[in-house]
């Protein structure tokens, strides 16, 4: 599995509308995504900083969103961001996370 690990600082006032963009726009084009796994995001309203984590099978199919959609969320958060989001990609390690998923279901 490969995680991506995006940090926002947001504009000012803007957790409702950055949450709304999240939902409505960005999870639906990520669960279109062949190789999506799972999604987490944080936000710090005191801090106006997001995190969006998201896990895919492999970095492969990271990359074919990152080429194919980024440039539509990106469009999508221009007024919500301060700044350019910081990217990090890690493999994981390990979860307990995905195991318990995949024991309820």
């Amino acid at each position: 599995m490969f995680v991506r690990h995006v940090t926002m600082r947001l504009r000012a006032d803007s957790v409702a509308k950055f949450a709304r963009i999240i939902g409505s726009e960005v999870i639906p084009l990520l669960r279109r995504q062949e190789g999506f796994l799972d999604h987490i995001t944080l936000i710090s309203p005191e801090r106006a900083e997001a995190v969006v984590i998201t896990i895919w099978d492999t970095e492969e199919s990271q990359e074919a969103f990152n080429r194919a959609q980024n440039p539509q969320v990106s469009r999508s958060l221009f007024d919500v961001i301060e700044e350019a989001p910081r990217v990090a990609m890690f493999d994981v390690l390990d979860t307990t996370f995905l195991k318990l998923a995949a024991k309820k279901t």
